[in-house]
């Protein structure tokens, strides 16, 4: 091995060691076994540039091992981004630039937020299918890349892991390498405790080329590993043996994990590498190495690549600006707002998001999605298209497979890559599958678009298990997400545009399995404010109904009955989220001003409904087996139950 390539690996490892100690908090275990890896890639194959991070057509490199963290930020110090000395200093303080676990959009250099377990490989394939989806959509002068991630024997225990990869097998994302940090151990111990799988055989079942790193401290062992499988047909996994905590008294155990080595095993080790510097100290040899290979690769591949960029804004224009808007999301200009819907529409919300799909796929070439094996049910289908496959990568249908989890974690990699306007559909029930990726969305900004059918206890037959009602209480609990029930085929459609305009913010559309009536004061414009009054008051001495979804017809139809005894005003609210976000003033106006005088009514869980109404009408309990009607019928969820509710309210206040 080159003597700069022991020394800038000594180096990296010692100052990761520092970097951990200086706050007393990290995990140095897999970020001192796998720094030979990481130096490998980013020295001899990575090509990005650190003065422009963000460029179109870099190689994309996703850390799945979050907690590794100290060594991607030593990483990207080293190789000249915005990650200075002081940051380093700075790990895991708060507002530093060196978070705990990489946050993306956040740090220069940090390609996606990781850190629960199994979500970078997700992550990685989604990047993966999108250079590939991207590739064949501008050209190999355009995008021709590759996607590189990093993960530990943690993520392969984790069951998303398998979906993904078995997903990536099937759609042979050939430009995808992962590399394995195998060091055999886990937080509580040898990683026998609690596995014994043959690695490279799970991998080889599901179509991938496998390849065997003997030594994880020999650079030209991983160097020539990569270079074979960037020539594979298939995505590859790099197994690299390594020991956790490599150069600690307890390199090899659980110990080095995720505790500081301290001040004296931190010396041993150094000393190990032969490394006798003081603290934060990086030889200006190993600066200039980096700047002399990666800086200068990135360097040029950035450069010739705004040659290429200059040169199709001038041959093609048109090509130009879609691939401009493609990676800035912006689809207004795309949209035509020319959808009406006549007096007598009546069906599922779930029916009016297919039409809606096929509208705004025919405007926006780069809209793209499917579902995790219920494309005819959440009707997420694009009729004009083809299905994405490994032979046709200009299908704009994706079939996900029964794999909910691998497909938000996907949709969450295609928006990390960029180019594309993804969507995803599943069954309401089964958000709880993808919760964690949902999660990662909203703290990624990403703005995933989810699409969940069959919303209530209305779906009937198929019983409690496929009857969610604490589901859309749970998507509304997570920041950053904006959830909409809409109450016909006019917010259905307000909802979907706010949903693609959106850049920062996932969203979450509750659609119904039965069909809806169209009514009559519907507005899909009104939808941004989160609320409005749908039916309005006669006098000032009115009860408000604050209803979403299916809900608004059953306040609509309360209303009617009582209309002699008491005045209500109908309240629809497709999106908590965006009513929180109005002022006190706009609230009020919208709801009145006494909660005591209000009613919530939805078919869902009354949790989270009391901060608007003192009287909830929800379903606190599972459903039932049996039509949607005799459900509803059986659990009091009809409109004279909430006469009774309204009238209860009427006695409060003024």
């Amino acid at each position: 091995m080159k003597q700069i390539d022991k020394l800038s690996i000594a180096a990296i490892r010692s100052l990761c060691i520092d970097e951990i100690n200086k706050p007393k908090s990290g995990h140095p275990g897999v970020a001192l076994g796998a720094a030979p890896i990481m130096y490998t890639l980013y020295k001899y194959h990575l090509i990005s540039d650190p003065k422009n991070p963000t460029w179109i057509n870099r190689d994309r490199f996703i850390l799945s091992v979050g907690h590794g963290s100290s060594l991607l930020y030593a990483m990207l110090h080293v190789c000249g981004y915005k990650v200075s000395m002081n940051d380093i200093k700075s790990f895991r303080v708060l507002n530093s630039l060196t978070t705990g676990h990489p946050e993306y959009g956040h740090t220069p250099g940090v390609d996606n937020t990781s850190g629960p377990l199994g979500q970078g490989i997700s992550q990685a394939v989604g990047v993966a299918l999108a250079e590939e989806i991207t590739r064949a959509t501008y050209g190999n002068k355009i995008i021709n890349h590759y996607t590189y991630c990093l993960i530990g024997d943690g993520d392969l225990e984790e069951g998303l892991s398998q979906e993904a990869i078995s997903f990536a097998g099937h759609q042979k994302l050939n430009k995808l390498i992962v590399l394995f940090d195998s060091n055999k151990v886990t937080l509580d111990g040898d990683l026998s405790l609690s596995s014994d799988e043959e690695m490279k055989g799970r991998f080889i079942a599901s179509k991938w080329n496998v390849l065997k790193v003997n030594d994880g401290n020999d650079v030209d062992e991983i160097n020539d590993a990569i270079n074979k499988a960037k020539k594979s047909d298939k995505p590859t996994l790099i197994i690299v043996s390594t020991i956790i905590g490599f150069g600690s008294k307890n390199q090899g155990t659980s110990k080095t994990h995720g505790a500081p080595l301290g001040v004296e095993d931190g010396k041993f080790a150094k000393l190990s590498y032969g490394f006798d510097h003081p603290d934060f100290y990086m030889p200006k040899e190993v600066y200039a190495d980096l700047k002399k290979t990666f800086g200068a690769r990135g360097d040029k591949a950035y450069k010739a690549y705004q040659k290429v960029l200059a040169s199709l804004k001038k041959n093609n224009k048109k090509k130009y600006e879609l691939l401009m808007d493609a990676f800035s999301l912006n689809v207004n200009k795309y949209i035509k707002d020319n959808v009406t819907y006549p007096k007598e529409t009546n069906e599922a919300t779930r029916k009016t998001n297919g039409n809606l799909i096929n509208k705004f796929a025919k405007e926006i070439p780069f809209m793209l999605g499917g579902s995790a094996d219920v494309a005819g049910s959440v009707m997420t289908k694009i009729a004009d298209s083809t299905e994405l496959t490994k032979s046709n990568r200009l299908g704009r249908n994706i079939s996900f497979g029964i794999r909910e989890f691998e497909t938000a974690g996907v949709q969450n990699g295609m928006l990390l890559h960029g180019g594309l306007r993804p969507y995803i559909g599943c069954f309401l029930v089964f958000a709880d599958y993808m919760k964690a990726a949902i999660r990662m969305s909203a703290i990624s900004n990403l703005p995933a678009i989810y699409l969940f059918s069959h919303d209530s206890i209305y779906v009937g037959e198929d019983g409690p298990t496929h009857q969610p009602v604490d589901q859309v209480a749970m998507l509304r609990s997570i920041p950053n997400v904006i959830v909409y029930r809409p109450a016909d085929a006019r917010e259905t459609y307000g909802a979907w545009k706010l949903a693609l305009q959106s850049k920062k913010t996932p969203s979450c559309l509750i659609l119904s399995r039965q069909n809806l009536p169209l009514l009559s004061n519907s507005d899909d414009k009104k939808v941004k404010k989160g609320a409005y009054i749908i039916s309005k008051e006669k006098s000032k001495k009115f009860v408000t109904v604050i209803a979403t979804g299916s809900e608004v017809s059953l306040a609509l139809e309360a209303k009617a009955k009582i209309k002699n005894k008491i005045d209500v005003r109908v309240v629809s609210m497709p999106s908590q989220e965006l009513f929180n976000g109005l002022n006190k003033d706009e609230q009020c106006a919208i709801l009145g001003n006494c909660p005591c005088r209000c009613v919530a009514v939805e078919a869902l869980t009354s949790f989270g409904w009391h901060r608007y109404a003192r009287h909830v009408m929800g379903i606190d309990r599972f459903g039932l087996s049996g039509s949607g009607k005799d459900i509803a019928n059986y659990l009091g969820f009809t409109s004279d139950n909430l006469v009774k509710l309204i009238s209860e309210a009427n006695k409060y206040g003024k």
